[in-house]
């Protein structure tokens, strides 16, 4: 590997204008430009090198879970550089990686061309409004200029329920509490259970994986 830090990988596929970073052993690391997935111009890593790599942003209590899941949904930052959403797993008894960019700066509704419908949802009291599509569609970069919007605008309780935490929302008229599955709560459902008790008048729930995450997002 020859010592290559992860913020010199981060470096390069921002450099290259790339979404996702791809780890994996016997295998150079590669990085999706414009939907292909193109291989960086160094040797191919060795499964003491991924490991190296991805446990390098890691905590101990992330590190423990890894092992203990054999897969780890995580985030963090790093200065002057980006947000990043990271996906570990094991595969041939071996540790791999993927990491998506996550700007630090909010795009608005016409950045990202979306319809004026959908900025209107932003402006009813009450309801419920599912956001889906397929990876890479734009989910979360949508969710969060919807979340910034009522943030700019209403003086209200907005609680985030995610696994892990992606864009950050900083207090603007709202106040602003965002919660991470296995840091700052034990699921989806039992953080549900707690948001009615906390006067919530906006709540995003990062997913609905099971029954009783859906029966709680209903009862808000």
């Amino acid at each position: 590997m020859q010592g290559i830090t992860l913020s010199e990988l981060f470096k390069k596929m921002i450099e290259m204008g790339g979404s996702d970073l791809h780890i994996s052993t016997n295998s150079p690391p590669r990085v999706r430009v414009h939907g292909k997935l193109r291989p960086l111009d160094m040797p191919p890593f060795t499964a003491a090198d991924t490991k190296a790599l991805a446990y390098s942003v890691l905590t101990d209590a992330q590190k423990h879970r890894f092992e203990e899941n054999l897969e780890l949904d995580f985030s963090f930052g790093l200065k002057n550089l980006a947000r990043f959403r990271g996906n570990l797993f094991n595969q041939r008894g071996a540790v791999g990686a993927v990491f998506r960019t996550i700007p630090w700066e909010l795009k608005g509704f016409d950045a990202l061309g979306l319809p004026v419908v959908v900025k209107s949802l932003c402006d009813k009291p009450r309801g419920l409004v599912l956001v889906t599509g397929p990876t890479g569609s734009g989910k979360s970069t949508t969710l969060a200029a919807m979340l910034d919007k009522i943030n700019s605008e209403r003086e209200e309780h907005m609680i985030t329920i995610e696994d892990p935490i992606e864009f950050l929302h900083n207090h603007k008229k709202c106040l602003v509490n965002q919660r991470e599955v296995h840091a700052d709560t034990h699921s989806f459902a039992n953080s549900l259970r707690a948001a009615l008790r906390e006067d919530p008048d906006v709540v995003l729930i990062g997913e609905m994986r099971d029954l009783e995450t859906i029966e709680s997002a209903l009862r808000i």
